[in-house]
């Protein structure tokens, strides 16, 4: 399976070490989730006890004279390789160091029949494993008639009592633990997590007869090792979906860690603080249930605060009826459909006769006429919204109909003595309520109980789901007094509040999965060490021992060699190139000299050779049409409306006529913005003002820009239209600058040229990728996401559709990655090499501004991305293709959103409106064509 594709430099237990710049030395990188290597190894090397032991080790002199074992023939030259590597981390010129010896040696461990994945625990316990192993013969050895000592038990192995009752009998047992494993689900922090797994089953039969049938145990702490690490079980197998599952619960953890309740020492009053707690959570519950009835009052699907709902009846009862206002248009001495008495034929298909107004007002005046023969011939008019009126007596609001004033004062004070019984009792239960928290919290909090203190050293993080994901860890680093991210190829300076978001679970899938407290009490474990005759910390060469002194040196000065040989190179190669550049201009010359012998141009080597190629014509979408398409649009609306105010306007003034058509181009204007239009037809493309009328710009910028519209020089086509063109202009020039903010006015027209511009890069990156020309198209759509992004801030209406814009932004880079990943698979070299060259120009580029917005879709669109990566580590490749991989993968899962390098925007081609229109109307149409699903 190769280990090496597992934990890469310091899959073993190395981590990030940096210099005063934070320039990284060696680093940890990467694994599928189905492999999980532990980024303990992170957090290992910057415990500078256990660096002393590992630099410090040296192997037992007995072994070098027999035969070895198959332990001590694996284990042996893994520790001298381990010291190799650490005394490079700590005194090496290099930038990164190399892990791979190590590695090798490491992943025979990793062989196995039954199963190529292994899980952290067991990768850990190994590591471990091998170094108790290799530390342990040391021991032995310079231990005589003693027993042994092995410092890596010492450090990292504590010791737990087991008490319990199996099918009634009690029992007692002492075990070793290094890691413990503790559940998260079900639990809200890390405590909580720690009391499950210190009891197990009934623990009440502990306390009881001896015969008792119940069984249960409880572990107790007796000896606590000086580094406390806790696996928390993230990963879980799905037995009904047959695959493993992250568990994304929220679990809080505390940067000082009291461990004083879980001591044996302490047995008997943690059980006393225990049964207190249980029957404080008992009442707490009950109280709970309590508040919930006043919080939730009711009995039918909807609930609602009691005292809401008595407020509620209060103002009911309080109420005035208000009766609608009489109906003018209801005659009500007639009944609808006829007169008193006078029952009126069927109605009939002829017309209806219409009567006229002194007619219908003299049957207004005289109800108890005889009917004339008209109006027993006359249909009955429908008239829906007098006949649904509602009846004049019935109130506009919900309000008691009959209700002495006895009784409203009766009602009243009832409501509002039960208001204030109501919600006195609800500030009593929340009081309650907060007090048992609080007693809860502080219930170790005493000074007997917090005598054994756990710093928090390091938390290492996974975030992705179970079958792939991304590793970093933070360490607390104590002479800074600050938290250090260590992500892949870079350290940097974090917070507390940035590990508690990354590491807390619910925030982008990401949580810790190990947690490493170091006593706060044993100061050594990250003392540095002083030199004893000097007293100056040692650093740097000062802290190795004689032989990696000289390892370090030598390699030091292979190092300088190396650097001395790529300077050189890098020499011959820019001479090359400047001989070559040379000879090309030389071969160049005769073409551009002039053919008279009596006046020779004379040609500069230094100057660039001229292009004799033929130059290829722009694609469809790059084409440039006149500028003078838009001007001559405009000047062809502008005209039209000229015309229709000189056929509408009898006054032939022409500042009459400039008013007139000013308000028939603003009607027109005005229905575009107002029509409900296909996502085909965007006539904010068509004109300004449209854009302008939808964002609600001031009235004093619609003015002016349409009073521009008509002061264009180019309207002088007749009289008519050169005289309003004249009186547009002398308008103009009298607008005063306190009437119109020139530069709100330039603000607007500016936010219209980047909506324009906007929507060029749009179209062009969709038809692009309707071509399927993806690498041309991202550029396009990811800058028009961006500008279209920023244009929305400012208003629904100001630039277009950002989930249309997301989806396919989004969908160009998985295609990208897609076929970057399917060169990478094809294993030849210059596909390989264009498939690389692409995720780390184009994909990478643009995966921080995926996870800056933070939306679901972009966010699983990055862990599909660097899954498919990620699934190449466990798969047997050729060497090169693995150093490649190797190379790209750091930059591939860095989480940082700070977009460090980026391509500058396209040059934005010039549409007029018809021809943007245009383009913008055939592919929306061809995208709504398209299957939407998944956006």
């Amino acid at each position: 399976m190769g280990v090496c594709m597992v934990v890469c430099p310091v899959c073993l237990c190395v981590a990030l070490r940096w210099t005063g710049d934070l320039a990284p030395v060696a680093c940890w990188r990467y694994a599928p989730a189905s492999l999980r290597p532990t980024m303990e190894s992170a957090s290992l090397f910057n415990l500078l006890e256990f660096q002393r032991l590992v630099l410090n080790y040296s192997p037992p002199a007995r072994v070098l004279d027999l035969p070895r074992n198959q332990k001590e023939h694996r284990n042996l030259p893994f520790m001298q390789e381990l010291r190799n590597l650490f005394s490079l981390m700590v005194g090496s010129k290099r930038k990164y160091v190399d892990p791979s010896r190590a590695v090798e040696i490491l992943k025979d461990a990793f062989k196995s029949s039954e199963s190529q994945q292994q899980d952290v625990s067991e990768f850990t316990h190994k590591l471990l494993d091998w170094l108790e192993d290799a530390f342990q013969m040391k021991a032995e050895e310079d231990s005589v008639g003693e027993k042994p000592k092995n410092p890596m038990v010492e450090l990292f192995y504590g010791r737990f009592l087991a008490v319990g009752v199996l099918e009634g009998k009690k029992f007692e047992n002492t075990e070793m633990f290094g890691q413990y494993p503790l559940q998260v689900n079900g639990f809200k922090d890390l405590h909580e997590c720690l009391e499950a797994a210190m009891v197990e089953g009934e623990i009440e039969s502990l306390h009881s007869a001896e015969n008792s049938a119940r069984s249960g145990q409880e572990h107790w702490f007796t000896e606590l090792p000086p580094v406390l690490t806790f696996e928390l079980s993230r990963f879980e197998f799905n037995q009904a979906l047959g695959r493993p599952e992250k568990i994304h619960n929220k679990l809080e953890f505390p940067s000082m860690l009291y461990m004083d309740r879980y001591m044996d020492r302490n047995r008997e009053i943690t059980r006393i603080k225990r049964e207190e707690i249980r029957r404080l959570k008992e009442h707490l519950t009950l109280l709970q249930q309590r508040l919930e009835r006043y919080l939730s009052y009711g009995s039918g699907p909807k609930r609602f605060p009691l005292a809401d709902v008595l407020q509620y009846a209060m103002e009911f009862a309080s109420s005035k009826p208000v009766c609608t206002s009489p109906v003018e248009d209801i005659d009500t001495s007639v009944p609808p459909g006829g007169t008193t008495g006078q029952q009126l034929p069927p109605p009939s298909t002829a017309e209806p006769v219409s009567l006229p107004p002194q007619e219908s007002s003299g049957l207004a005046s005289a109800p108890t006429a005889a009917p004339t023969a008209a109006q027993q011939q006359r249909v009955p008019v429908h008239k829906p919204f007098t006949q649904s009126r509602l009846p004049p007596d019935l109130p506009m609001h919900p309000a008691p109909r009959h209700i002495t004033e006895e009784e409203l004062r009766v009602l009243e004070g009832c409501l509002h003595r039960w208001r204030s019984e109501v919600e006195n009792d609800t500030r009593d239960l929340q009081g309650s309520i907060t007090r048992i928290h609080r007693t809860i919290e502080l219930m170790y909090s005493d000074k007997s109980m917090m005598q054994v203190p756990y710093r928090l050293h390091a938390v290492l993080v996974h975030e992705g789901q179970a079958n792939a994901g991304h590793y970093w860890a933070y360490i607390y680093d104590p002479h800074q007094r600050c938290w250090m991210k260590y992500n892949d190829i870079s350290v940097t300076k974090s917070s507390w509040e940035e590990l508690v978001r990354d590491s807390f679970g619910g925030y982008r899938n990401a949580s810790a999965y190990c947690l490493m407290y170091i006593n706060d009490k044993k100061p050594f474990l990250i003392e540095e060490e002083f030199d004893k005759e000097t007293g100056q910390i040692l650093s740097g060469m000062d802290k190795l021992p004689p032989d990696l002194k000289h390892y370090v040196k030598e390699d030091n000065e292979q190092f300088d060699k190396e650097i001395e040989e790529w300077d050189a190179m890098q020499a011959r190669k820019a001479q090359q190139e400047k001989l070559a550049l040379a000879a090309a201009a030389v071969s160049a010359a005769p073409s551009s000299t002039s053919t008279s012998s009596s006046s020779p141009q004379p040609m500069s080597i230094e100057s660039s050779p001229p292009d004799n190629t033929v130059p290829q014509q722009d694609p469809e979408y790059l084409e440039q049409p006149s500028p003078t398409n838009d001007l001559k649009h405009l000047q062809e609306d502008t005209e039209r409306a000229i015309s229709r105010a000189a056929a509408e306007q009898e006054e032939r003034h022409p500042e009459v006529l400039l008013n007139a058509a000013i308000k028939l181009e603003y009607a027109r204007l005005l229905r575009f913005a107002q029509e409900d239009t296909p996502p085909e037809m965007d006539y904010r493309l068509h004109h300004v003002i449209v854009y302008f009328i939808q964002n609600e710009a001031p009235k004093k910028i619609l003015e002016r820009t349409l009073l521009t519209q008509f002061a264009d020089r180019n309207l002088a086509f007749d009289e008519r239209c050169k005289s309003i063109m004249q009186v547009a202009r002398a308008k103009l020039d009298l607008i005063k600058p306190e009437e119109v903010n020139m530069d709100e006015y330039e603000m607007w027209h500016q936010d219209y040229r980047n909506f324009r511009e906007t929507t060029v890069l749009m179209v062009t990156g969709l038809e692009l990728f309707q071509k399927s020309n993806y690498v041309e198209a991202l550029m396009y759509l990811i800058y028009s996401y961006q500008y279209n992004k920023e244009l929305l801030l400012k208003g629904l209406y100001r630039g277009h559709n950002d989930e249309l814009l997301g989806y396919y932004r989004r969908e160009c880079l998985l295609k990208l990655n897609e076929q970057s990943a399917a060169m990478f698979e094809s294993g030849e070299e210059p596909e390989v090499t264009t498939g690389l060259g692409i995720m780390n120009e184009l994909v990478v580029p643009c995966i921080p501004l995926l996870l800056a917005h933070d939306t679901e879709k972009d966010l699983l669109a990055v862990e599909d991305m660097r899954n498919r990566w990620c699934s190449y580590l466990g798969q047997e490749m050729e060497s090169n293709l693995q150093e490649k991989l190797t190379d790209f993968l750091p930059k591939l899962l860095d989480c940082s959103t700070e977009v460090k390098s980026f391509h500058d925007p396209p040059k934005v081609p010039s549409y007029s409106s018809l021809e943007l229109c245009e383009r913008f109307s055939r592919i929306m149409a061809a995208l709504s064509r398209v299957s939407t699903e998944g956006r």
